[in-house]
């Protein structure tokens, strides 16, 4: 089955066709799932226009903006009913950058979930403001000693999930 890429967005319109573009360029036979939640500049339209011309995109409407995880759990319900496998999600905004999905699906091979993390060798945090970094450090640390997890970026938005993990 291919994978599916689950986008949450809200006012991308500046992103969303690179980003698309990139994504369909993997040699992966991705389909790519925008959750838009009503954005005022217009990006539902934008991706309605993609999906017109690439079958791969598809779009879901949401009627304001609803909150992030909610906008997961419609991208992977709209994934379910395409039997797409494995899930991707990421943000729109490039703080991720798509040529890594295909190492996230590679690592399936023997994990259930892959996390692309910012901080690990290798990534980072160059277009967060300092306040934005001193945010996600503090919630990373909260997450880490009240869940007792041993992943250092619990915050991430770039992961990988097998099917059957979210089933």
């Amino acid at each position: 089955m291919p994978p599916a890429v689950i986008i949450p967005t809200y006012n991308e319109s500046d992103n969303i066709e690179i980003l698309a573009r990139e994504i369909l360029a993997l040699p992966i036979g991705a389909h790519i799932i925008v959750v838009d939640d009503n954005s005022p500049d217009g990006t539902g339209a934008l991706v309605d226009s993609i999906a017109a011309r690439e079958p791969r995109v598809h779009a879901v409407h949401r009627p304001a903006k609803l909150g992030l995880g909610t906008a997961h759990i419609a991208g992977v319900r709209r994934a379910f009913s395409l039997d797409l496998d494995p899930i991707v999600t990421m943000d729109a905004d490039f703080s991720h950058h798509p040529c890594y999905i295909p190492d996230l699906l590679t690592g399936l091979g023997r994990f259930d979930v892959m996390i692309g993390s910012r901080y690990v060798p290798g990534g980072g945090t160059r277009f967060f403001s300092i306040k934005r970094q001193i945010f996600s450090h503090g919630a990373n640390t909260f997450a880490r000693l009240m869940l007792g997890l041993a992943a250092t970026d619990c915050t991430a938005g770039f992961r990988a999930y097998r099917r059957s993990v979210l089933e």
